[in-house]
């Protein structure tokens, strides 16, 4: 009985991918092959992010001959983070993807996403001690129903067997949604928008900050200051990177 329950509970699945099939969650087209379609596994890799990279806040630099070292920008400013480091490009099927997963509540993307971030997140110099993931204000947390980077990062605690907390980094403020905004008004947005709560949790241990994209680092570098300030080493991990070409 037990055989047979097996083996048409094989049949069953069987039946069921033929008639509905498993999809790429990225491109939503083609049949699903491990975590993505074969078509988006090969676009993933044009978008990898591989260097050379600035050695602090990661930028992807143009010159293929050069090797990693501190861009203009980080020379010219102290970072309140040691490194920070995106997967990909910001670009193509994943952009659409992010927006999907983010906008859209394309939760089923949580878990890819995730582990893909997981296993970038080898490439820094220590493994953190805890995740935590950049905070929505409670308004826009209502309104969305859940925080993207929430997700991301519960993903990356239980594959790197590191903590997570959610509760001790608050935004007190709202604000208005950076994509709508220029450099220079996006870091006068989020200034002083961040609070640690609980100072103490976060003395000497070593922070993954975790957030869905990163284009001009603002918001990361507001949250890293109240970390770094509440005696954190923090490092920041997003699953893309904005490059003007």
């Amino acid at each position: 009985m037990g055989v047979f329950s097996a083996a048409g509970g094989a049949m069953l699945k069987s039946l069921l991918n033929i008639i509905f099939p498993d999809v790429c969650p990225f491109c939503e087209e083609h049949e699903q092959q491990g975590l993505l379609c074969k078509p988006c596994c090969a676009e993933l890799d044009g978008l990898r992010i591989t260097g050379p990279t600035c050695i602090v806040c990661g930028l992807p630099f143009a010159s293929q001959a050069a090797s990693d070292h501190t861009c203009g920008q980080c020379l010219k400013q102290d970072m309140p983070f040691i490194e920070a480091r995106s997967a990909f490009e910001y670009s193509g099927n994943l952009r659409e993807a992010i927006h999907r997963f983010k906008y859209g509540r394309r939760f089923i993307l949580a878990r890819p996403f995730g582990r893909m971030l997981s296993d970038f997140a080898a490439s820094f110099s220590s493994k953190p001690d805890i995740a935590v993931p950049v905070p929505l204000h409670k308004k826009r947390l209502r309104t969305r129903g859940f925080n993207q980077s929430l997700l991301l990062a519960r993903v990356i605690s239980k594959r790197l067997s590191i903590g997570l907390d959610y509760l001790n980094l608050r935004r007190t403020r709202e604000t208005a949604p950076q994509i709508e905004l220029n450099t220079d008004e996006r870091k006068k947005n989020v200034a002083g928008a961040f609070e640690v709560i609980n100072p103490p949790a976060f003395k000497d241990r070593n922070v993954l900050l975790v957030d869905d994209v990163f284009t001009t680092g603002a918001t990361v570098k507001e949250c890293a200051k109240v970390l770094k300030k509440a005696g954190a080493s923090v490092r920041v991990l997003t699953l893309a990177r904005a490059i003007q070409k």
